[in-house]
């Protein structure tokens, strides 16, 4: 069954817009964890904060991601600024991230898609690729992006490194511990966000992993939706349960390969 087929199939699009409630959860779902991990830090106790730091690097994860397909629910200067502001935090310009996603679903498992360079290596592999994906993806969007792209990226560099010098000038410990976090976070984007869903499908790349256990999405923020992402990207993260109901309701017999 093809990409077009699935689409006329399955009822979608009444699951891109968002309710007030909806668009304050996507774009506020970072904040609790990023306080929370910053508080822990500051006192000290850097074990306590590991795992809030790692939801925030979750969430804000989630958070880009929809930005980048104009699925926040704001307005494009809003969503500009969530891109931005997330660059800072997460330490990795996420402009040069857009760009190469946008690329990842335009040729997914091709040549021409950066991003998912990792995807037909082993799992180690893929971990020990990690500095080069973050490397890659910021070099190939300074070539190949637009005068837009190169700009945001650019000044989203400069902002990080203001960023971190400051932090490391005036010895700020518990931004310090945020920024090395961050940046083993993005280290393992090349497993944890393009192995891990990606992994064996390069037969059929527009039919992605997905995740269908409810505590396991729990924990990961509905983040392994992939299939169904890959399927309807204009689709925002917190109605991706429901358009899996309406995927195997409308679909059983769609091979859906698990993610973990």
């Amino acid at each position: 069954m093809t990409h077009a087929e699935i689409v006329k199939k399955v009822q979608w699009k009444d699951l891109r817009s968002l309710s007030v409630r909806e668009m304050l959860i996507e774009n506020n779902l970072t904040i609790p964890w990023f306080i929370i991990s910053l508080t822990l830090a500051y006192s000290g106790y850097y074990l306590f904060a590991l795992p809030f730091s790692a939801f925030f690097f979750l969430t804000a994860l989630r958070q880009v991601h929809n930005g980048f397909h104009n699925s926040l629910g704001t307005n494009k200067f809003l969503t500009w600024l969530s891109l931005f502001l997330n660059s800072i935090l997460m330490v990795v310009s996420i402009h040069a991230v857009k760009f190469n996603h946008i690329r990842h679903h335009k040729y997914c498992l091709t040549e021409e898609d950066y991003e998912g360079k990792s995807a037909g290596m082993t799992w180690y592999g893929a971990i020990l690729y990690g500095p080069v994906h973050i490397f890659l993806i910021h070099k190939i969007t300074l070539q190949l992006g637009n005068k837009k792209y190169r700009k945001n990226v650019l000044l989203e560099l400069a902002a990080i490194s203001l960023f971190v010098f400051l932090a490391f000038y005036f010895n700020i410990h518990f931004l310090i511990y945020h920024i090395i976090v961050m940046v083993i976070g993005e280290f393992l984007m090349a497993f944890f966000a393009v192995w891990t869903v990606h992994h064996h499908t390069e037969d059929s790349p527009e039919f992605a992993r997905t995740q269908r256990g409810g505590w396991k999405n729990k924990i990961t923020f509905s983040m392994f939706y992939h299939l169904e992402h890959h399927l309807f990207p204009a689709v925002p993260t917190i109605k991706l349960p429901e358009l899996a109901k309406r995927i195997d309701e409308a679909l059983p017999e769609l091979e859906k390969k698990t993610t973990f």
